[in-house]
Order: structure tokens, then C-alpha cells, then sequence
């Protein structure tokens, strides 16, 4: 009997000593699995933010950055000009008749006072063959004023005649000695007009133009054209000078200039005055050169490719055509930051050849350009700079950096 109840004694204790072993390992079992759950949400958190990380750096933009070349110290510009007579005159009558003859044709040299052509003035020669009459009129009208004059102050003086009567016929010598005055006037006039007849050249010249011929009824008072005579030595050079390079085109500065019919030969101009004001509409500067003509081989109204040395310029830079942004705010190029966000800085552009363009302003030398911008980019974005990059290498060289680390933040 005490056997039985030691043997259950021992049994208890062996099942409360179980239960003990099963309860402590339901607690590790429970804490395990906790354990892997929370360590499940960790790594599934951090690969999310790596993932996002991983993300949010691929949309970066990779740029490739370059620097600006300094532009020319001394170059050319190089420009369209128009070649012009220096004096330009058209010929018109002065009297109304029918062209006798006329004696030079377009492409005659003449000298100043060289007859052009004659006008026949059949009712002009009239005119003063009745001018001249009404002049002998006058004048003898005026000697008898003078006879009768003289004759009633002789006979005032012996008080035949009135004092009234004395002074009308002195009053009336007066009168006929203004008659003769108008009518010497009104012959001198139409001599005048006379000399008219006669076309001759203002000045020394070629005959550009011949419009009348023969036989041709000539109007004064509609401004009929005869002649267009012009003057090409020397001869006026025309250039628009752009906005840009107004400040460096002074009154002195020479000039080279070639036309198409003369290709292999150069002619020098010299800049004699400007129209001292930019043109609103095309925005240049028009200035005027004078070109010597002594051989004729210049013909006025030819275009003519004009080229200036320009002074010294340190401030223009280069850059290639491809790093330009054209959009409506103008023509801006992407500048990196030191902390790799974008500025887009708005430019003023010189001249362009082809592949490059100068930049008269908006950079500076240091300035770390992007070539060939994406076309979403905008100001304030931030970039990751290329190894390649012209601008990385030469920042490297300088600190001693690495190439492989040029461009990269710290």
C-alpha cells in the first residue's frame, strides 16, 4: 500500500516535471517564432527602402558635363554688304518738248557738264520771242513816258500846266520803267529755261539708266525720268553690323570684301560713319565704308561679303551646338552646381559655326556645362555627373582626384 501510494507520488511529480518542460518549450517556441516574424518585417523593410533607394537613384539623370572653350582673341566677322553709288542722281527735264536727240547710252562714262540729249522747245521759243517783244514794248513805251515827263515839267515851270498834271506823267515814267524791269525779268526767266534744253551730266559718272528715245514727248510736269547717272568712285559699302559687335565697329576700322564675279581678288573699305542707332526691327547697326573704284572692277548694287578683325575679346566662350536648351524663356544653357542641381542660365549667342556657337554672355569660364540636356530637365533638378565628363576631368586633374572620382559628392 505505501508502495503504491510512493509509486504515485513519483508520478505527479513526473507529469508536473513534464508539463514544466512542455510549458517552457511552448514559451522558446512562441519567442522563436516572434523572433523570425519581427526579423521577417525588418528584412522586408529594408529591402523595400533599398528598393525605393535603388529607385529613386536610377531616376537621377546621368549628365555628361563640359566645359566652355575661350573663344577667339582675334578673329573675323564676317558679313553681308550691299555695294552702292556714291552719288546717285536721276535725270529729269525741266522743260516741256520732244527729244531731239540723245548722245549716250547705259554704260557711258561722262564728265560733268557732258550733253546728255537735246530737247526740241517749239512753244518755249516762243515764249521768249514774245518776252522779248513785250520787252521792246516796255521799253518803248518807257521813252515815251520819259519825252512826255521831261515836256510837262518844262512847262510847269512856266505854270502852263497844273502841278496835278505834272506829277501823273512823272508818276507814269515810273510806272513804264517797272514795266521794263518785269519784262527784262520774265526774258531772263525763260533764257533760263532755255538752258533746259541742253540735258547735261551733274557730275562725273556712268550712265545707269537711258529712258526716253527719240522723238518722245517730254512733260515736266509729271517728272519724266531721262537719265539715271551714277557715281562709282568710290563707291558706299553697306554692312548691318548685329547688336553684339555695335561696340567694336568704330569709324576708322578697315575692312577686306569680296564679290561673287571676283572671287580670287580682295578689295579694302574703310568704315566712315555708322547710323549711330540699333534698328529695332533687325537689331544691327548700319554702318558705311568707302570703296576705292578706280578700275571699275566693283559694280554698284552687288552683294559683297564683307570682313572685319575684330580687337581682342577674352570674355566670349564656346560651346557646342548640342548643350542648347530652346524653349520659350529663350536660348539657356544647364550649368551643374557644386551640390550636382541644375541652373539653368539664360544666354546671349554670337556667331555660329555649325558644331559650335559663341557666348557673348550669361557664363563663366569655371561653369560645368551639361552637352546634350535631356529635355525634361529643369532648373533646381539634381544630376549624377558622368566619369567621362570633359569638365569631371579637368576639376580632377587640378585637386588630384582620382578620374574615377571626379563628379562624386563626398
Amino acid at each position: 500500500m505505501q508502495n503504491e501510494q510512493d509509486q504515485d507520488v513519483k508520478l505527479l511529480e513526473v507529469n508536473k516535471a513534464t508539463k514544466s518542460r512542455l510549458k517552457r518549450s511552448g514559451w522558446i517556441v512562441l519567442i522563436v517564432a516572434i523572433l523570425v516574424v519581427v526579423a521577417g518585417v525588418i528584412l522586408r523593410s529594408r529591402q523595400s527602402q533599398l528598393v525605393n533607394q535603388w529607385t529613386q537613384e536610377q531616376a537621377i539623370p546621368v549628365v555628361r558635363v563640359i566645359a566652355s572653350q575661350q573663344g577667339s582673341l582675334n578673329h573675323t566677322l564676317v558679313l553681308p554688304g550691299n555695294l552702292q553709288p556714291y552719288i546717285d542722281a536721276p535725270i529729269l527735264a525741266r522743260v516741256d518738248g520732244y527729244l531731239l536727240r540723245w548722245y549716250h547710252d547705259i554704260g557711258a562714262r561722262v564728265k560733268a557738264g557732258e550733253l546728255l540729249a537735246d530737247i526740241d522747245t517749239p512753244e518755249l521759243d516762243h515764249q521768249l520771242d514774245q518776252a522779248r517783244a513785250d520787252l521792246v514794248s516796255a521799253v518803248a513805251k518807257q521813252n515815251l513816258a520819259e519825252v512826255t515827263a521831261k515836256r510837262w515839267k518844262n512847262l510847269l515851270a512856266t505854270d502852263s500846266v497844273s502841278q496835278q498834271d505834272s506829277d501823273e506823267k512823272s508818276a507814269n515814267l515810273e510806272a513804264r520803267k517797272a514795266d521794263v524791269d518785269a519784262s527784262k525779268a520774265n526774258v531772263g526767266r525763260i533764257q533760263a529755261f532755255e538752258q533746259f534744253k541742253r540735258v547735261v551730266a551733274p557730275f562725273d559718272g556712268v550712265v545707269t539708266a537711258r529712258k526716253t528715245d527719240v522723238g518722245a514727248l517730254i512733260s515736266a510736269g509729271k517728272g519724266t525720268e531721262l537719265f539715271n547717272v551714277a557715281s562709282i568712285d568710290p563707291l558706299r559699302l553697306y554692312v548691318p553690323v548685329p547688336q553684339s559687335y555695335s561696340n567694336q565697329i568704330k569709324v576708322g576700322v578697315k575692312a577686306t570684301l569680296t564679290v561673287p564675279e571676283h572671287t580670287d581678288r580682295e578689295f579694302t573699305a574703310l568704315l566712315t560713319r555708322t547710323s549711330g542707332s540699333i534698328s529695332s526691327g533687325s537689331g544691327t547697326l548700319l554702318v558705311e565704308l568707302s570703296v576705292n573704284n578706280k578700275d571699275g572692277l566693283l559694280t554698284p548694287g552687288s552683294y559683297a561679303e564683307v570682313k572685319f578683325d575684330l580687337p581682342e575679346n577674352a570674355s566670349i566662350q564656346r560651346v557646342p551646338a548640342s548643350a542648347l536648351i530652346l524653349r520659350s524663356a529663350g536660348v539657356q544653357l544647364a550649368v551643374v552646381q557644386s551640390d550636382n542641381h541644375i541652373k539653368l542660365k539664360k544666354v546671349e549667342l554670337g556667331r555660329d559655326f555649325g558644331v559650335e556657337v559663341e557666348v557673348l554672355s550669361g557664363i563663366e569660364p569655371t561653369d560645368r556645362i551639361v552637352d546634350s540636356p535631356p529635355d525634361s530637365l529643369e532648373d533646381g533638378d539634381l544630376v549624377k555627373v558622368s566619369n567621362n565628363s570633359t569638365a569631371s576631368k579637368a576639376e580632377a586633374e587640378k585637386s588630384g582626384t582620382p578620374p574615377a572620382q571626379a563628379g562624386k559628392k563626398p
